[in-house]
C-alpha cells in the first residue's frame, strides 16, 4: 500500500481534449490522499469517464500536470507505466472480461500477473466471488452471464489485488437496488484497507445513502461538494 503521508492522486490545471475538438475537461486540479472515498457526479457527457482515464494513465493531459503516487507522469517514460498501473483498480463500463476465461480466472488475473501462489488464489477468489454472489457462476464463463453479473465479475477482478486506487466507472449500474447497496460495502471495507476510491455514479440515492464527499463535473469543470 502507499505511503500515508503520499497522496495517491494529483492533478493540477489540466486540461484534456481530443484531437483538435473543444477541451473535456478545463482546469481540472485534485488532490486526493490515501484512504479517501469520493462520489464522482455530473450528466452524461461531463467527462467523468474521461477523468478516470487520465488517472489510469490511459490519457495523457492537452496541458496541466498529472501526479501518481508522487510520480510526475511527465517525466516518466512509457515502460515505467504498467508497473504504476498495477497499484490501480479498474471497473470500466465495458467491463473488459476475457471470455475464453472462467469466472474464477477472470477475477484471478490480477493476482496471477502480480506473482500470486495458486493456493492463494484458490483460498481468496472463491471467498470474493460468494461475497459478490457469484458462487454458483465460478466456472461460467462471460458469454453465458448477465450484465449485471459481467458487472460484478469486473468489480471482483478490480478489487482482488486490494489495489492503492480504485477508479469505478458506473459499478453498480447493471444490478439492481441489493446488490448496488452489497457492492458499496464491499468497496467501504477496501477503503478501511487504505485503499482511494473514485466512483462514478448517476444513482443519486446512493449518494444520498452513503456520507462519502462528492466531487462533480459540469462544463469540464470539477467542483466539490
Amino acid at each position: 500500500m502507499a505511503a500515508e503521508t503520499e497522496l495517491v492522486v494529483q492533478l493540477d490545471n489540466v486540461g484534456l481534449r481530443y484531437g483538435r475538438g473543444p477541451e473535456i475537461l478545463q482546469d481540472v486540479s485534485l488532490s486526493l490522499p490515501v484512504g479517501s472515498f469520493h462520489f464522482l457526479t455530473g450528466a452524461s457527457g461531463a467527462g467523468k469517464s474521461s477523468l478516470l482515464r487520465l488517472m489510469y494513465l490511459a490519457h495523457r493531459p492537452s496541458r496541466g500536470r498529472v501526479v501518481m503516487f508522487g510520480r510526475d507522469i511527465a517525466r516518466m517514460r512509457r515502460y515505467q507505466l504498467p508497473a504504476l498501473r498495477r497499484r490501480i483498480g479498474v471497473v470500466f463500463q465495458e467491463f473488459h472480461l476475457m471470455d475464453h476465461l472462467s469466472t474464477l480466472d477472470n477475477v484471478a488475473l490480477p493476482l496471477r500477473v502480480s506473482g500470486a501462489s495458486e493456493r492463494d488464489v484458490q483460498k481468496f477468489v472463491p471467498d470474493l466471488l460468494q461475497w459478490v454472489g457469484l458462487a454458483q457462476q465460478i466456472d461460467a464463463r462471460p458469454p453465458t452471464l448477465s450484465g449485471g453479473q459481467k458487472q460484478r465479475v469486473a468489480i471482483a477482478r478490480a478489487v482482488i489485488g486490494r489495489p492503492d486506487l480504485l477508479l469505478a466507472d458506473e459499478p453498480t449500474g447493471s444490478v439492481d437496488d441489493a446488490i448496488a447497496v452489497r457492492l458499496m460495502h464491499l468497496f467501504e471495507e477496501l477503503n478501511k484497507l487504505g485503499t482511494a476510491i473514485i466512483l462514478a455514479t448517476h444513482n443519486e440515492a446512493l449518494v444520498a445513502r452513503f456520507s462519502h464527499p462528492r466531487l462533480h463535473l459540469e462544463d469540464g469543470h470539477l467542483t466539490r461538494t
